[in-house]
């Protein structure tokens, strides 16, 4: 909590200035930080060049979170004795409540300067320092969060997909139901912290039966067992023919899965992500295969996804392929 300065006034103040500081200082010992500030007030109408006077009423508004008029007597208190470290940390501390980090600690610095013995000043910079670090990384989490652009990860594989479906409004189309499928599991972790294990369909605008097959099926029960992992596989690829889908997404959270446990294994299986929650993605075509783990943290308080991380999806994958293969257009 901030003081008032216990030092008398050298800069020509008068017997009744100093009566007025020193009741206002014993108001501010008490806790009456708004008499405490109105009697300094009356000091300075008769004593206007007493850097100690706005000093302290810059303290008592600061308790008050008056912070506009602490921060202005601040500023008169440096204008009015420069070399003064007081008035460096009256503002630093002002700045500080008004959550301006940076500001506060060059203000801080400052302060050091002219009083480099200052245990009180150092501790601060210290603190400040740590909360200027914290503050600028949980903007950076929140713009994790707020600015989900899975096209730019996935730029790389247009090329790819040019080259596998040849048409440009054909591939175009499936790298935006990709692009689309994921950004919305990457927002459903962002908001709830979890996904829903399902399988998204790019289903045939002209063939499709839309009555009778959707473009999401849920796989929750899908990676329980060997048996129901199997079944599950005959009945989306069966789905998959029959609807006429073009291509397929699956997302699936890691922490369902008991089978199969694709970060198991050695050699080629090996897993390089550690111990991370987060969620699959597996995209399947005719054409191409691809499959991604995208890790969840959990920093600043806030839920957020880490950039998606390319696996090899003949060590890896969650399920097996879901389309007959075919030779590319190329």
């Amino acid at each position: 909590m901030a003081e008032a300065e216990k030092v008398s006034g050298k800069v020509g103040a008068g017997e009744e200035g100093l009566s007025l500081k020193d009741k206002g200082n014993e108001f501010f010992k008490a806790g009456n930080y708004l008499k405490a500030a109105a009697l300094y007030t009356q000091a300075i109408k008769q004593d206007p060049s007493n850097p100690t006077l706005y000093s302290n009423q810059a303290a008592a508004f600061l308790n008050l979170v008056k912070l506009n008029k602490a921060l202005a007597d601040a500023e008169t208190t440096i204008t009015l004795n420069p070399q003064w470290e007081t008035g460096y940390f009256r503002k630093a501390c002002v700045l500080e409540a008004m959550e301006q980090y940076d500001d506060a600690l060059a203000a801080f610095q400052t302060a050091l300067q002219y009083n480099p013995q200052s245990t009180e000043v150092s501790r601060k910079i210290e603190r400040l320092s740590q909360l200027a670090k914290d503050k600028k990384r949980a903007q950076e989490v929140q713009n994790l969060r707020s600015n989900v652009d899975m096209a730019k990860n996935l730029e790389p594989l247009k090329s790819e997909m040019s080259e596998k479906y040849g048409a440009e409004d054909s591939w175009r189309e499936i790298f935006s139901f990709l692009v689309e499928t994921m950004e919305t599991a990457v927002k459903s972790w962002h908001e709830t912290s979890k996904v829903d294990p399902r399988v998204y369909f790019l289903l045939d605008k002209e063939k499709t039966e839309t009555d009778k097959y959707a473009s999401v099926v849920n796989i929750d029960k899908a990676f329980e067992s060997p048996h129901t992992h199997g079944s599950c596989f005959s009945f989306l690829r069966q789905y998959a023919e029959d609807s006429f889908s073009r291509a397929a997404c699956l997302i699936t959270p890691k922490s369902i899965i008991s089978y199969p446990q694709v970060w198991k294994g050695q050699g080629s299986r090996k897993w390089k992500h550690g111990q991370h929650d987060g969620f699959f993605v597996q995209f399947e075509s005719p054409s191409l295969r691809k499959l991604w783990f995208i890790p969840g943290s959990y920093e600043k308080g806030q839920t957020f996804c880490r950039d998606p991380k390319s696996l090899d999806i003949s060590a890896h994958e969650v399920l097996p392929c879901l389309f007959k293969q075919k030779l590319s257009n190329s």
